[in-house]
């Protein structure tokens, strides 16, 4: 099914594009770059982000496959469209050592298994906590927001070598997290995907 764009998207775009030459990046890191800038109307987010094409090739291939996508906050997860998510918040519990949001990583972590797409943009201990386990994700959606924290965590996704898309900044958050996960939804699945 063909997304429908509305023309309030289609002048964002043409604006954003007015203001930041994108035509540099290969596809779908140009995707998630101007994707993420539009959700957030920063253009400092073309340097800030951190991917690797190839891995989003295999990511995209994947969530196109029908992985599962899994949100640490309901905002990230309100925010991915035309896709179920897991979240699992609600359920999760706060306990000595052990954050409400990585309590919901360890309990989506023992439903969906690994090869899932992880999107986090609040909460850096669910980051932190993905990290300790042995996920083995198609792809991890780290942008974390706050002052304690979230460059650390960011920083510790980039050295753990799974497949990422992050940025060095303190900045990130729900929208921008959305976004990203969007940018792979929306983008084109080639003949060799399929396959």
């Amino acid at each position: 099914m063909n997304r429908v764009i509305h023309p309030i998207e289609q002048e964002s775009f043409r604006r954003l594009r007015a203001r930041l030459d994108t035509s540099g990046f290969p596809p779908l890191t140009r995707a998630v770059v101007e994707r993420v800038v539009h959700s957030s109307a920063d253009l400092e987010y073309a340097a800030d982000l951190v991917m690797d094409e190839a891995r989003l090739e295999r990511a995209h291939a994947a969530l196109h496959r029908g992985a599962p996508v899994v949100a640490d906050v309901e905002m990230v997860a309100a925010g991915i469209t035309r896709r179920e998510t897991v979240c699992r918040l609600r359920e999760a519990r706060s306990g000595p050592g052990l954050t409400r949001s990585a309590h919901a990583v360890r309990l989506a972590y023992e439903e969906v298994g690994p090869g899932a797409l992880w999107v986090i943009g609040c909460a850096p201990t669910a980051l932190e906590e993905l990290l300790t386990l042995d996920v083995s994700p198609a792809l991890v959606i780290g942008l974390p927001v706050g002052f304690v924290g979230a460059a650390e965590s960011k920083a510790a996704l980039r050295e753990s070598r799974l497949p990422a898309v992050s940025n060095v900044s303190e900045k990130g958050g729900s929208a921008v997290a959305a976004a990203a996960l969007n940018a792979l939804l929306y983008h084109p699945v080639s003949t060799e995907e399929t396959l």
